[in-house]
């Protein structure tokens, strides 16, 4: 299939065409262009004469089976511009971010496909704030690798090559700082003695969240799947159907839960005493509930430089909006990715934010997903609750969600399409009593008081995807078939 080139980086599976596919020309022509990126933005293009003193790009990779070879290209293009490099080796998405800050670097890069299956592998791009470049970057970094003149991204002479540094160790600033925030509760996670059943996916998780567990004071684990060698043992995306081994392993074992990260660590689910999926989207409801009943303690430690206030996206559960409700905090609603929440939660100083897909947001360590100070805090919740898993989830209300999709026609006119079903939809209200709420910051959502639907047009595929959520399954199941017969008699 042809290779992914979005804000979140350069995408696709190894092997085939260049072009088509992440090949090593891929790998080297866009690392050169986001190297180049870089030089431009600090300085022009001329290097510090001192090698000490160069700019300098932080590594890691996940798991993959094709993570060594791609660090291997990505290296030679940097070192070849004049850059040095530090390696982490294997690291999550979230360390890098966290090194990149810790560093003083420039930028960084990712070697990870996220959630893609295994045979596929992605560049992920950093600024300076170890975060994820905006689109304008981005654009700007696409359209230098697809230049055809050679000659704007000239290679350094060898008195002049960048410095290599391989130091795995930094990583582990990354786990220090999240066991001192002030809302970790290390002490009462340790007596409580928890036994956890952990599944790595056979990526870099397999190493960490243990890892991490262990300097909790968690000591009672067992490990599946946590070899990292990218042979993943079943669909890297941590939802339930994905996830039927723990689920068993965890009530079979009689455990407290169990813990699942996808390949990178920047999305996090727990699976409940029972053996039940505790819900990917009440992974970000639950943290974010603790965090905003203990605001007074972050508010504390850094006076007046958070609000009171949570962001999500606007395919996430409204559980979020709700739990805001409760403890008088604010609560908006973002256009769907990363950058996008991260801009708001900026704006509006949003103590604690994310996605419905078990990604956690936490400022007070970095803007960026992160399912290792998600899991810290989400035990320290857990653990001050004294409840068990099953019993901690009736704290949130009950939604449903369906995720679906619907192929559409090559060349279909989707504004028009839009416009026409938010049209049919504002028809059915009845003049002067109207409880619908349109948004359309991205794609088009209706809202109403016990329901939701979203539906976004995706940007590498031919279809529109259609999230939505009741306070019943039937419910949202009616409202999702009603709208996709609609949408069908639209485009015949």
């Amino acid at each position: 299939m042809p290779l992914i080139k979005s804000i979140s980086g350069i995408r696709g599976t190894i092997g085939g065409e260049p072009g088509e596919n992440l090949s090593p020309i891929d790998i080297l022509k866009f690392t050169s262009a986001y190297g180049f990126f870089i030089i431009q933005k600090n300085n022009g293009a001329i290097q510090s004469d001192s090698i000490v003193t160069r700019q300098k790009i932080i590594i890691g990779r996940d798991g993959r089976v094709s993570g060594e070879m791609v660090k291997d290209l990505v290296v030679g293009a940097l070192l070849s511009q004049g850059l040095n490099v530090i390696d982490l080796g294997l690291a999550t998405t979230p360390t890098v971010e966290m090194v990149v800050i810790q560093e003083k670097a420039q930028g960084g890069i990712i070697i990870s496909a996220s959630h893609n299956p295994q045979g596929w592998n992605a560049l992920k791009f950093l600024n300076e704030k170890g975060e994820f470049l905006s689109a304008v970057d981005a654009s700007q970094i696409i359209e230098l690798a697809e230049q055809d003149d050679k000659h704007n991204m000239p290679a350094v002479s060898e008195d002049k090559l960048g410095l290599y540094t391989f130091n795995p160790s930094l990583a582990q600033n990354h786990l220090n700082s999240i066991l001192f925030l002030e809302l970790v509760a290390r002490e009462l996670i340790a007596k409580k003695k928890f036994k956890v059943v952990v599944d790595g996916i056979n990526s870099v998780g397999g190493v960490v969240v243990p890892e991490l567990l262990r300097a909790l004071g968690v000591e009672d684990i067992i490990e599946i799947n946590c070899k990292p060698n990218g042979l993943f043992a079943h669909k890297p995306e941590p939802i339930e159907e994905n996830l039927l081994t723990i689920m068993t392993q965890v009530r079979e074992s009689k455990a407290n839960l169990g813990i699942v990260v996808d390949p990178d660590v920047d999305r996090l689910a727990f699976i409940d005493e029972n053996g039940e999926f505790f819900g990917e989207e009440y992974t970000l409801v639950a943290v974010a509930g603790y965090v905003l009943k203990n605001f007074s303690l972050v508010n504390a430690k850094f006076p007046g430089q958070y609000s009171l206030a949570a962001v999500s996206n606007l395919s996430s559960s409204r559980a979020l909006q709700y739990m805001a409700d409760k403890y008088q905090a604010g609560y908006v609603a973002a256009a769907v990715g990363e950058v996008n929440v991260v801009s708001v939660m900026k704006e509006t100083r949003a103590v604690i934010g994310g996605e419905g897909n078990g990604g956690i947001i936490y400022p007070p360590l970095h803007y960026g997903r992160d399912a290792l100070v998600g899991l810290a805090l989400f035990l320290s919740a857990l653990a001050l609750s004294g409840k068990k898993m099953s019993e901690f989830r009736q704290e949130f209300p009950s939604y449903f969600m369906v995720k679906d999709k619907i192929e559409l026609p090559a060349n279909l006119d989707m504004i028009a399409l839009l416009k026409k079903i938010k049209n049919y939809y504002q028809g059915l209200e009845v003049v002067g009593v109207s409880q619908l709420v349109v948004t359309e910051i991205d794609g088009l959502k209706l809202d109403w008081p016990d329901s939701w639907l979203h539906l976004r047009v995706s940007n590498t595929e031919q279809i529109m995807r259609i999230y939505g959520e009741a306070s019943s399954r039937d419910k949202i199941i009616s409202k999702i078939t009603g709208l996709k017969s609609k949408i069908l008699a639209y485009i015949k």
